[in-house]
C-alpha cells in the first residue's frame, strides 16, 4: 500500500489543522493506521493510532484531548484533526500502516510509510 500525507502548513498557536493520509494500491481496511511526527533533532515519536474499523484509538499523552484520529475506509483515507495547536507540535507528520487490525504505538510495528507533511506552529 502507498500512502500520501497532506494538509500540513503554517498556522498560529491555537489554530486547528486537519491532515489527510490517502492510501492507494490496497484497501486500508486491512490495516491499522498511525500518525507519527518528527521534529528537528528529535527521534520520530508516536502521535495517534486507530484500528481497522475505527472503533479503537490511542493517543500520545501530549496530544490527548487536542488531536483526533479517524478513518474513512470507503475513501481509503485516514485523518488527523489537530486542535489547539502549540509551537511544540511543529514537526513533520507521517502516516503509517501496519498489517492487521489492532492499533499500535510503536513505529517498529508499521511496514508502510508516507512521505510526511510539515506542520509549523508559530507562537
Amino acid at each position: 500500500v502507498q500512502l500520501q500525507a497532506s494538509g500540513g502548513g503554517l498556522v498560529q498557536a491555537g489554530a486547528p489543522l486537519r491532515l489527510s493520509c490517502a492510501a492507494s494500491g490496497r484497501p486500508i481496511r486491512s490495516y491499522a493506521m498511525g500518525w507519527f511526527r518528527q521534529a528537528p533533532g528529535v527521534e520520530r515519536e508516536f502521535v495517534a493510532t486507530i484500528n481497522w474499523s475505527g472503533s479503537e484509538t490511542d493517543y500520545a499523552d501530549s496530544v490527548k484531548g487536542r488531536f483526533t484520529i479517524s478513518r474513512d475506509n470507503a475513501k481509503n483515507t485516514v485523518y488527523l484533526q489537530m486542535n489547539s495547536l502549540e509551537p511544540e507540535d511543529t514537526a513533520v507528520y507521517y502516516c503509517a500502516a501496519r498489517t492487521g487490525p489492532a492499533p499500535r504505538a510503536s513505529q517498529y510495528e508499521y511496514e508502510f510509510w508516507g512521505q510526511g507533511t510539515l506542520v509549523t506552529v508559530s507562537s
